[in-house]
């Protein structure tokens, strides 16, 4: 389980500068996560005492409940079709800018929303940046439950790393997502060149909602932050 007190401070300096690229009269979508947080909550805050003029779509329950906490006007996905921006957390990010999200099972929706943002905002601390996906993290996948027997066959007879399906914290069986589906952790180790292939290859699975690589839709050079006391400005921009 991850640790969401570790690098606060460099969470809190990537969130708070992420939020301030976003203009009035924009529609932002938010991501979910710790990180992620932090910019919801910079978000409330520019609202409140900049009067920023915002409509947002939330990609969990987790965020759409922060983000009406901290006095954002939420709207529902299926509402818009395009977004000015987009910002987000992630588990893994490799030289490629290649993703893995999915630690908070809500990738599926978070790719939606990404694929729908005219720019995506990565914010992350040091400790995500890794030379291969992998390194750290397994790749979520979604799952339809009744095609989990189906789905674990496939990747067995594809050679694919170690699988586990993800338990719920705190209750009894696995967790569910927003969508009412399973999580199942696959590891794997792409280099950076195979990575959108892999995505591909993965959601060809019948049964498979969606996976945690973000190779097709990852941010642009330059849109990933990275929180650090060090550096000028307190943030790294990769």
């Amino acid at each position: 389980m991850k640790d969401l007190n570790a690098n606060n401070q460099a969470k809190q300096l990537a969130g708070i500068a992420a939020a301030r690229e976003v203009q009035s009269g924009w529609t932002v979508g938010l991501g979910t996560g710790s990180t992620a947080a932090f910019a919801i909550q910079e978000l409330g805050r520019l609202v409140r005492e900049q009067q920023l003029r915002i409509e947002c779509v939330a990609t969990s329950f987790q965020a759409r409940m922060l983000a009406l906490d901290c006095g954002l006007s939420i709207v529902p996905t299926d509402a818009v079709s395009r977004l000015n921006i987009s910002i987000d957390g992630a588990d893994e990010i490799d030289p490629e800018l290649n993703l893995i999200k999915g630690g908070g099972a809500a990738h599926t929706r978070e790719k939606i929303v990404h694929a729908m943002s005219d720019r995506f905002i990565v914010v992350a601390d040091p400790s995500k940046i890794v030379s291969r996906l992998g390194a750290k993290f397994a790749v979520p996948l979604e799952v339809l439950p009744d095609a989990i027997g189906l789905v674990t066959r496939i990747l067995s007879d594809m050679q694919i790393g170690k699988m586990q399906l993800r338990t719920g914290s705190g209750k009894d069986g696995p967790t569910i997502t927003d969508n009412g589906n399973v999580v199942l952790d696959v590891g794997l180790n792409p280099a950076p060149s195979e990575c959108a292939a892999l995505e591909d290859r993965l959601n060809q699975i019948p049964g498979v909602v969606e996976n945690g690589i973000f190779a097709r839709y990852r941010p642009r050079p330059g849109d990933c932050i990275i929180g650090d006391p060090e550096a000028p400005g307190g943030v790294r921009r990769l």
